[in-house]
């Protein structure tokens, strides 16, 4: 058996396989709503095979959006729909995940195919926040600061956004703390000039992280995961880098999330990334035996033996795929032929499956 499609449990999660639906901003929400687009989109990539599929970033408050377009989480409202594409994902035979999100100063920006500068008010957009009134570029809006005591509420909206994510049926939580959104804004030094208890020191930078962690633990249940994504490296001297990364893992670990989701990135425009197959691959083989957590492998990750040979090497546990799923929405059906393992079709399917494969029955909604 490819070491691709072996098992893999977090907590009383058990995949049956290490292929992930990685987390993709569609900018495709009005007032934060999933809408029948995310049914599909998400949906999809379950008929396909994943073993877990996660939604894009969502946002624990109206002004934690990256666009005025972003999925969210942050009203009661939002959860029938997304209980809807859960009960889906799960008559597929597949695990449903989401990811909590706060964009921080990357926030109140249009929707990538139109442009990169702020939304207006009267476009529906806002005045985001960060850890300093420092913006992303020049083109991007500037941020307020956020005072000391208003990061409690913040920390208390990823709770709450726990809280309607489980009552929705997810399976998984992913915290996002990547790509230069608040969270990494606040792990990295050169995002965080702040001088009260969230800046300074690496025990100051990562506080708020910490204590979103344990935020959410308190209130999502014990039995189910909580991964974290962070980006490894800023790719720019003087920035978070994996040294860093490393202690961050340790910590969290420490306070009950079960994977890192090893991505980097995203902070500043002054980055120098060095692209390739697999380009990230190494952070996560390096923060999984160094902190002794759990890890995911993102980027530029496109075919069946180059998945299959990274957790076969024991450079992570999973492999999270994005654009190649796009792409592909089968891919873990293709990838299984590829790879000569029996996989199971959908009965609908089935006449179009290779000889042999074990047929998917559909199962009722929960």
């Amino acid at each position: 058996m490819p070491s691709l499609f072996e098992p893999f449990s977090s907590r009383d999660l058990t995949l049956p396989h290490r292929v992930v639906v990685s987390p993709m901003c569609q900018y495709s929400s009005i007032d934060g709503f999933a809408s029948d687009w995310h049914l599909v989109h998400l949906g999809s990539r379950a008929v396909g095979g994943a073993a877990l599929v996660m939604t894009e970033a969502s946002a624990v408050t109206a002004e934690g959006r990256i666009s005025p377009q972003d999925l969210g989480i942050y009203l009661d409202a939002h959860i029938e729909m997304l209980a809807r594409i859960v009960r889906f994902i799960h008559t597929q035979g597949g695990a449903a995940g989401m990811q909590l999100a706060h964009a921080g100063r990357k926030g109140s920006t249009p929707r990538p195919w139109d442009g990169h500068t702020a939304v207006p008010p009267e476009e529906g957009g806002w005045q985001p926040v960060g850890p300093t009134d420092e913006p992303f570029s020049d083109t991007f809006p500037v941020p307020r600061p956020l005072a000391t005591e208003e990061i409690p509420a913040l920390v208390d909206a990823f709770g709450h956004a726990a809280r309607r994510a489980a009552a929705a049926g997810f399976d998984l939580l992913e915290l996002h703390a990547a790509h230069g959104y608040l969270i990494h804004e606040f792990l990295s030094p050169l995002t965080n000039a702040r001088t009260d208890r969230y800046g300074g020191s690496f025990d100051n930078r990562i506080r708020l992280c910490l204590e979103v962690v344990d935020a959410v633990r308190q209130v999502w249940p014990e039995r189910l995961p909580v991964w974290l994504r962070i980006s490894a490296t800023d790719w720019v001297a003087g920035g978070w880098d994996v040294d860093e990364a490393v202690e961050l893992a340790r910590r969290v670990r420490d306070r009950g999330v079960d994977l890192i989701d090893c991505s980097s990135g995203g902070l500043l425009l002054s980055q120098k990334i060095a692209i390739g197959p697999g380009y990230q691959v190494p952070f996560a083989e390096r923060i999984r035996h160094e902190a002794g957590i759990a890890t995911g492998a993102v980027g530029l990750i496109t075919t069946a033996t180059q998945a299959d040979e990274i957790i076969r090497k024991g450079q992570a546990d999973c492999v999270l795929l994005a654009r190649q799923m796009l792409r592909d929405p089968y891919w873990p059906m293709h990838a299984a032929q590829e790879l000569g393992v029996t996989f199971p079709w959908l009965v609908q399917y089935s006449r179009a499956a290779p000889d042999g494969s074990p047929k998917r029955p559909p199962r009722l909604s929960d």
